[in-house]
């Protein structure tokens, strides 16, 4: 019974009061929201993250309207409670330091390896950073378009379904984001 009833339906269940009508919504996203928040995090954290994005919608439910697809205004807080929180752990201090002893040990693990040299970090680092900087100034409807594609692995039409658009806007959409990251990965490769 409960797989018979819509987004809209629990959502609307859950603003007149009924908690299980929450968890089901968990229990629906909780997968897809721990794997777009490791996306930002490590596995580790991913799960509070998660719980914490939940716990986010849950208290603010109340004013959802129903103008986006719920799983959109989900991911919106997902995002927004990871970025949230890298920014709240680089304010802390640094738990694990690294002993000159130890450092022998770690060099054998993947922690440090040959190949993560200065040079090939900093330019990985430097991909990295342009693409996500390139994602985060596109316009919300690109962003959103190549993030449901590529980062969550969602198919077109879930997409459509989701941000409430043909399919055909959502591939102009994608191909439109992709072609900036194109033109800025190609930028930096002529530096």
């Amino acid at each position: 019974m409960a797989d018979d009833l819509s987004d809209a339906q629990l959502v609307a269940r859950v603003q007149r009061g009924e908690r299980a009508a929450f968890d089901l919504l968990v229990r629906k996203y909780q997968h897809r929201v721990i794997k777009l928040v490791s996306r930002y995090v490590s596995p580790p954290e991913a799960q509070d993250v998660a719980q914490d994005a939940f716990i986010k919608a849950y208290r603010s439910i109340s004013g959802f309207k129903g103008d986006s697809a719920f799983y959109t205004w989900l991911y919106r807080i997902s995002i927004n409670s990871a970025k949230n929180y890298i920014t709240a752990r680089s304010r802390r201090p640094a738990s694990q330091d690294v002993d000159v002893d130890d450092a022998e040990v770690m060099g054998q693990t993947e922690q440090f390896s040959d190949r993560d040299t200065p040079e090939a970090l900093a330019e990985s680092h430097e991909v990295r950073d342009a693409v996500l900087s390139t994602i985060r100034d596109l316009p919300e409807e690109l962003r959103t378009a190549i993030t449901l594609r590529e980062l969550d692995g969602m198919s077109y039409d879930q997409i459509a379904e989701t941000m409430g658009c043909p399919v055909g806007t959502v591939r102009s959409r994608i191909f439109r984001a992709r072609s900036a990251v194109e033109r800025r990965i190609a930028a930096l490769s002529e530096k």
